[in-house]
């Protein structure tokens, strides 16, 4: 991986790919490194809600690159397991030439083009030889492994299949990876296009032995045990093949000027964070990662975000919006919204809801100003629960009070350290005015919810 040997690791070759061993990250470079950060967001490093943020990213990464400093070769070895098999007979069975294969191992990863975390549906299959098999724990614990670095998915499917290969000394391994790395939009345009897309999707496969030739009969075999799991892999591609990258930052047409001094200082502490977690800034695929951290970093820079919110200077009211005929239950739904974990500095995204009532004879309010509001208040280091109630304060001051706010966020945080659970999603909700009390206006506001994810 083209790790730093100062001294304080050092490089081996094991199971037939670099690692570094006998080195723990330091955690206080990393945090000072991380308030260099957070300062050149124009962000205070003494207000309560960040004064541990330097502490809590550091301790993210160093769980999130654990990686490197584990060997794949001690965790096999401890598992290796006789199975005879069949003694006459034909065919294949038991350890001797039949198929294994564990399904939807759930992992998370670095990508390094960008330094986000990615979400990664592993499949592993092998094919025992010399009546000997491996504890099937192990094929996730080695795939968790080298998923604990900063990655890309064909490399990580690489090294997975090489490990095992040399650890188990199968007739063949393959790995097979779904992986989905979050897209956030061009904050340029000042709003969120509707179509945009919140995920880039990539599959690759790797094997060796049997599976080196993916025309091989026995990768139709895997894939067949794989659809009946309901996983259906169509597009693949091997490490022979040239995959264009897949993370969006590279595709990114956006600049950050390199030559004002706290953006210098700010990419130089993203190359510090690298070396004390034990890689190498100068690894060619890590030569562009800290400046476009940084320019991702940038668009939550809190000293611009007071030019955002000039849209209420337009009037509020939609005029297409006939007039209400009598007060009214007005809500708008899925408003999408992208923010920035002020704990862990990882995203979060999700959607908001926001209902109110239209008294008789105005118009509603035009969605468009509350996309603002809700733009607004997410691009910035925040959490959930502020996040909340900041819209329905703004929103009850445009309107009068009347006003019940849900947000809907998945957050990198719960992907990426901690529990480490996929799929898990959070909802926090604000009652101002009338919906405080009124429990039918509550509900149907909230069945409202329901009926449009249901639909």
């Amino acid at each position: 991986m083209g790790a730093l040997d100062d001294g304080q690791f050092g490089l081996q070759l094991v199971d037939g790919v670099s690692v570094e061993v006998g080195f723990e990250p330091e955690t206080l470079p990393i945090e000072e490194a991380v308030k260099v950060l957070l300062q050149g967001l124009g962000e205070d490093i003494n207000r309560e809600g960040l004064r541990k943020t330097p502490a809590r990213v550091a301790k993210a990464l160093s769980e999130g690159t654990r990686g490197y400093r584990q060997k794949a070769k001690d965790i096999v070895q401890g598992a290796l397991f006789p199975e005879v098999g069949l003694d006459d007979g034909v065919g294949h069975a038991g350890g001797v030439g039949g198929l294994v294969i564990v399904r939807d191992l759930d992992l998370f990863s670095y990508c390094e083009s960008c330094l986000l975390p990615f979400q990664v549906k592993c499949h592993v299959g092998y094919v025992p030889s010399g009546q000997r098999v491996v504890g099937l724990s192990k094929l996730s614990r080695v795939a968790d492994v080298f998923a604990k670095r900063l990655q890309d998915p064909q490399r990580l499917a690489d090294e997975v299949c090489s490990a095992l290969n040399h650890g188990i000394k199968p007739a063949g391994v393959a790995v097979v990876l779904q992986c989905l790395h979050i897209h956030f939009p061009n904050l340029e345009l000042g709003y969120l296009d509707s179509n945009h897309q919140e995920w880039v999707k990539a599959s690759v496969c790797s094997g060796e032995g049997l599976f080196e030739s993916t025309k091989a009969a026995i990768w139709s075999d895997f894939l067949s045990l794989l659809k009946f799991g309901g996983i259906n892999v169509e597009k693949t591609c091997t490490r022979d093949s040239t995959m264009p990258c897949w993370c969006p930052s590279q595709s990114s047409s956006a600049s950050t000027p390199c030559n004002i001094e706290p953006v210098r200082q700010m990419v130089a502490a993203v190359k510090s964070i690298l070396k004390s977690l034990g890689e190498d800034p100068l690894r060619k695929e890590l030569l562009g990662s800290p400046d476009r951290y940084v320019r991702w970093l940038k668009n939550f820079e809190k000293a611009e975000l007071e030019l955002m919110l000039n849209v209420f200077v337009c009037g509020t009211m939609d005029p297409l919006q006939p007039n209400c005929s009598k007060e009214e239950m007005q809500s708008e739904l899925n408003l999408a919204f992208w923010s920035l974990c002020e704990h862990h500095l990882l995203p979060f995204h999700g959607v908001v809801h926001i209902g109110y009532f239209c008294s008789k004879g105005t118009n509603p309010i035009a969605r468009s100003i509350l996309e603002s509001i809700v733009h607004f208040y997410g691009f910035k280091l925040q959490v959930q629960e502020r996040l909340t109630r900041q819209v329905s304060e703004t929103v009850s001051s445009l309107l009068g009070g009347d006003v019940i706010v849900v947000v809907e966020a998945s957050h990198s945080c719960m992907v990426s350290r901690g529990i480490e659970k996929l799929g898990s999603n959070t909802a926090t909700m604000a009652l101002l005015g009338r919906f405080s009390f009124d429990a039918a206006a509550k509900n149907m506001f909230l069945q409202s919810i329901q009926n449009t994810s249901t639909s």
